[in-house]
């Protein structure tokens, strides 16, 4: 994935054997630990790019002891290059202190679809807009086709590698009035026993649809659904938004 956008573990996701709606709650429960640990998505406080590699010992020593400092790497938007920066993480951050909960659909079996992924020549991307590039689009490795039937609708959707698993950011028409207003994550189940040569099982499991790290964070920028991946009804199911205490806002933190 876009290295300033960092997912989450994926956990719990294949092998239980617990009921589908006990392993949706175990899910759920995992997700809240892993938000707000120490560098989960909540405790972000401050993206720092700074050109050319920057002195990460010099910005550890300087940190308060709740502050982890970790480096990162991006292309430049306007000339392609390597952008290096870092990242400032709080366990004792503003908002992991006002988080409430993330707000969840009930689990719904007849949100898990069954579809394929028809891989194509290695080096394809696709341009993704990202929330704070003002417009600007960045290249991202879309190594296949997943196909589907959603809602009664063959639809074709581009999934990116995100470190070996294909991650859709989808967008629909729950967007901004009862989920987060800039689109929904979700991983791509495959059947690991098929050939790469031919069309994979796949499972879209849309109770696991999440909210982005940027809803989290404003430090974030993530990668906005393209045309093929925004769905002209709405999805209810999954993650729909990150509830903060006392009218905590991530924009004015």
């Amino acid at each position: 994935m876009t290295p300033d956008c960092v997912t989450l573990p994926r956990e719990n996701e294949n092998g239980s054997t617990m009921p589908a709606s006990d392993d949706h709650a175990s899910w759920l429960q995992d997700r809240t630990r892993a938000v707000t640990s120490a560098t989960g998505n909540l405790s972000l406080v401050e993206t720092r790019w700074t050109g050319d590699l920057p002195d990460i010992e010099a910005a550890r020593a300087s940190a308060a002891p709740t502050v982890q400092v970790t480096p990162l790497t991006r292309t430049h938007l306007d000339t392609g290059a390597p952008e290096h920066g870092l990242r400032f993480w709080d366990a004792d951050a503003p908002a992991i202190r006002a988080f409430d909960r993330i707000d969840a659909y009930p689990y719904d079996p007849e949100w898990v679809v069954f579809g394929e992924f028809t891989p194509v020549s290695l080096g394809r991307t696709v341009p993704f807009e990202h929330i704070r590039d003002n417009g600007g689009t960045r290249e991202l490795v879309v190594p296949g086709d997943i196909h589907a039937t959603i809602e009664g609708q063959d639809v074709t959707l581009a999934a990116f590698d995100d470190g070996g698993t294909l991650l859709l950011v989808f967008g629909d028409e729950t967007n901004g009035v009862e989920t987060y207003g800039s689109g929904r994550f979700l991983f791509v189940e495959t059947d690991a026993a098929a050939s790469p040569d031919g069309p994979i099982p796949v499972t879209l499991d849309f109770n696991r649809a999440f909210v982005p790290p940027c809803g989290f964070s404003a430090q974030y920028n993530c990668p906005l659904p393209p045309a093929s991946n925004r769905f002209a009804f709405p999805v209810r199911a999954g993650e729909k938004n990150v509830v903060f205490r006392d009218g905590f806002d991530i924009y004015s933190a």
